[in-house]
């Protein structure tokens, strides 16, 4: 309930209360004395609107809170309006709809109730008489605000100026605070909090302070577009005063430096052999900068890129270095080892000596971090004789980083390929691109797809710069890619690379990278090239197996770095007169404690103890595997951090174990009274993987039979419910920790025979690999069994013989 008072204090006088139709308003307000079209949409709205046709015309106008509500309740339009008449003609229904109607504000009317009325909202209001009591001070106010309205309809061109002739002929502060309301450019809030200030004093006050904001505004608006006009007044000066100066040059004839420029460029033009389609677009350029001022930003923009595309290497190539002898000698003098990456370039020599043009070969060197991959595209370039470039991709996501900006751009440049070209002066570079697994993608694009017509051997003839926009043959670059993993690459990039993938080194490399390379490196790194320093081997062997933890080299050259630097101190102490042995048993004192542990044999034949063999991105690992039986209702307990398919092949070597339970002796319900725990120790480190399915499957039968396992035997292998042991990978990694290790023993499937030449020489002439096809030749050998035969034997109380497979065949 509104009161309302006037500058006395007094309550306005009350009228009657009436019952009218209520029209809600949206992002209007309709103030006394003003005339206003509105157009009703809503069907409500136009029920109130035929409602107060039917008797006086008279209905009441009030504002919504919230324009966007299109159903109102009576808690969303405000409760104080302005009663209005709807003028002559009335109602005019328009074709879309929608009605427009004529309506004239006449008094402030407070809504004091709701009526129940279906299709419209009618109301029971009340209308307010305001009182004004006049004095000296609201006149004086009311010539202040005629003043400050001249003021702003000055400044605001969205006011007609006949609206400032009407206010001036208004004297009375209540009509004259109305009517200027309706014409300033307020919040909806503010309009209504005018409205419901009942005080004609009060009003023009909350007026005369929101027009002398407004006004403000206005003024700042008008010195932006003041200053805005004179900028461009003095733009335009300037273009006539450069046209000026070069119709005086034209006439003086100062434009020859210029001139001079243009025919050095269509002189570098002759000389170049440029392709066909680039001839002609450096003539028509070369055309259009001629009729340019020197002096615009556009002809930077030619002269630039012109500049770009003579620069470039066309048809210009290096001759390449064809004696393989030569080039096989330099890449065993770089790297030890890599023995498939040598044959692969050796192979492109030899086919180049015989052919007169192949394609670029695009090969991709996947490996683990410092086995050599870039050192190797180094090498490559060294023994072909070609010049080499490199471009780093890791964290590439811009496909503009590969083709270029289009030259509508300000600063565009042509992408990393042809500026890479362009510093390589030839057309046929050895040319590495480091890290292509560690790109990714956002919304600038995705280079992995723009490196698809690169290294396309099919497309990459025709390649195309967004920037330069021609065609460029990369055909005879050859280029190399590097990656940790292949997972990183898409499937469409992968298809167009040839994958040579450079395993882990094994400890034998390492020990002969340590003494042929790191070691003299390293010495004369550090200065110590003139003192005799030994490095003896069991020394470069503990510093591998407990101070390092890598497949490449780079952890290793740290730390003989790291001894070297010990030496050159101890020397600049003690004099260089003196002979330098580095053993095993002074590293404590040159490197600290050990910081790694590699697995060992077991010294003793355990039950439930297995020995199996792991891969990983560092190299092969000896992986214990434990198995304890305890009292209970058949749990499978399985821990060590484990993947799902790790936990997968333990159930599958339990239900194998359940389904021979009788062939091993056991009660046929033995997992019905008791719990398998299941646990592969470091718990921290995540493991996954089929490979350790039959050693599982050991342990399960080791500990269930209470058997001893070998303790000098490993094995790895994948196993099936029916007992078969199937192949897996990274033979040779495993094989190499089982030799570290002390195991002279190892189980390996049968499928994996093929991949036992890999295995160094040495380490297979060291140790027994005995290749299995299924689980009982896996126990046969693990297993200390006194009576093998009788362990396998079938049970007398067994189903007939027929349907009883022999050892040798999976068992149903």
């Amino acid at each position: 309930m509104f009161s309302f008072r006037g500058d006395d204090g007094k309550k306005g006088e009350a009228r009657k209360l009436r019952v009218l139709p209520l029209l809600p308003l949206r992002d209007i307000i309709v103030f006394p004395h003003m005339v206003v079209p509105l157009f009703v949409g809503r069907e409500k709205s136009i029920a109130a609107l035929e409602e107060a046709m039917k008797h006086d015309n008279d209905i009441l106008l009030a504002a919504q809170k919230k324009a966007k509500i299109n159903e109102p309740t009576p808690d969303d339009i405000f409760a104080l309006g302005t009663l209005g008449t709807i003028i002559h003609p009335g109602v005019v229904r328009l074709p879309d709809g929608t009605v427009k109607v004529l309506v004239e504000g006449k008094r402030r009317a407070a809504i004091r109730r709701y009526l129940a009325t279906d299709g419209f909202f009618q109301v029971e209001a009340e209308e307010v008489e305001e009182t004004i009591d006049r004095s000296v001070e609201l006149e004086a106010l009311v010539r202040t605000v005629h003043g400050v309205f001249e003021s702003y309809v000055k400044l605001n061109k969205r006011v007609q100026p006949e609206m400032l002739m009407a206010v001036a002929t208004i004297d009375d502060p209540a009509r004259l605070a109305d009517t200027i309301v309706a014409q300033l450019s307020l919040k909806l809030n503010d309009k209504q909090a005018i409205l419901e200030t009942a005080s004609a004093a009060k009003r023009l006050e909350k007026l005369y302070e929101l027009m002398q904001g407004e006004i403000e505004i206005l003024q700042v608006e008008k010195k932006i577009r003041t200053r805005v006009k004179k900028q461009m007044e003095k733009t335009q000066k300037e273009y006539y005063l450069n046209e000026q100066m070069q119709a005086i040059q034209k006439e003086l004839g100062e434009r020859d430096e210029f001139k001079n420029e243009i025919q050095e460029l269509e002189d570098k033009i002759k000389a170049k052999k440029l392709s066909k389609e680039a001839a002609l677009r450096c003539k028509k350029e070369l055309k259009k900068l001629k009729m340019m001022s020197p002096m615009s930003a556009e002809a930077t923009v030619v002269r630039n890129y012109i500049d770009w595309i003579l620069s470039l290497p066309w048809g210009e190539f290096t001759t390449d270095k064809l004696d393989i002898k030569e080039a096989e000698k330099i890449l065993d003098q770089d790297h030890y080892g890599l023995r498939k990456a040598k044959e692969r370039i050796l192979e492109y020599l030899a086919v180049q000596a015989l052919v007169s043009k192949i394609k670029g070969p695009i090969l991709c060197l996947v490996g683990p971090p410092g086995v050599g991959k870039t050192s190797l595209a180094k090498s490559i370039a060294r023994c072909t004789d070609r010049r080499f470039v490199r471009l780093s991709l890791g964290g590439v996501r811009d496909e503009a980083e590969i083709r270029g900006h289009r030259r509508t751009y300000i600063g565009a440049l042509p992408g990393k390929i042809i500026q890479s070209l362009k510093k390589a002066g030839s057309g046929n570079p050895v040319f590495l691109l480091d890290e292509v697994d560690k790109m990714s993608t956002d919304f600038r694009g995705d280079p992995s797809s723009a490196l698809l017509e690169v290294l396309d051997p099919e497309q990459n003839h025709t390649f195309n710069d967004h920037y330069l926009d021609l065609d460029y043959d990369l055909s005879r670059v050859m280029f190399i890619c590097t990656a940790n993993t292949l997972h990183g690459i898409p499937l469409p990039l992968q298809d167009r690379l040839e994958i040579i993938r450079l395993a882990g080194y094994t400890d034998l490399e390492k020990m002969a990278i340590a003494r042929r390379y790191l070691v003299p490196k390293e010495r004369e790194a550090n200065g110590v090239s003139d003192v005799d320093v030994t490095f003896t081997p069991q020394a470069l062997k503990t510093i591998i197996h407990t101070y390092t933890k890598e497949s490449g080299v780079r952890s290793l050259e740290r730390e003989i770095a790291a001894i070297c630097r010990k030496i050159a101190k101890d020397v600049l102490e003690k004099g260089k007169d003196r002979k330098v042995v580095v053993t095993s048993k002074r590293l404590t004192r040159y490197l600290g404690p050990p910081r790694y542990r590699y697995g060992v044999a077991e010294a003793h034949d355990q039950v439930g103890l297995v020995t199996g063999l792991a891969w990983t991105e560092l190299g092969g690992e000896l992986l214990t595997t434990e198995v304890t039986v305890m009292p209970g209702k058949g749990k499978l307990i399985i821990t060590g951090k484990l993947g799902e398919v790790m936990q997968e092949s333990a159930q599958a070597a339990m239900s194998y174990v359940r389904s021979r339970a009788e062939r091993f002796g056991l009660d046929k319900k033995f997992n019905e009274t008791s719990d398998v725990h299941i646990h592969v120790p470091e718990g921290a480190i995540p493991k996954d993987g089929p490979s350790a399915g039959i050693t599982m499957a050991t342990a399960l039968v080791s500990a269930l039979t209470r058997i001893a396992v070998r303790k000098d035997l490993a094995m790895t292998g994948e196993i099936t419910l029916r007992g078969r042991v199937l192949p897996i990978g990274g033979l040779k990694e495993k094989a190499m920790a089982a030799h570290r290790g002390g195991i002279r023993t190892i189980l390996i499937p049968k499928e994996n025979v093929k991949d036992v030449r890999e295995i160094p020489k040495k380490v297979r002439a060291e140790m027994r690999i005995v290749p299995v096809e299924h689980m009982d030749e896996v126990l046969r050998e693990a297993l200390i069994l006194e009576n093998p035969d009788a362990f396998f034997r079938a049970p007398e109380a067994s189903a007939p013989a027929a349907a009883t497979p022999p050892p040798s065949q999976p068992a149903a």
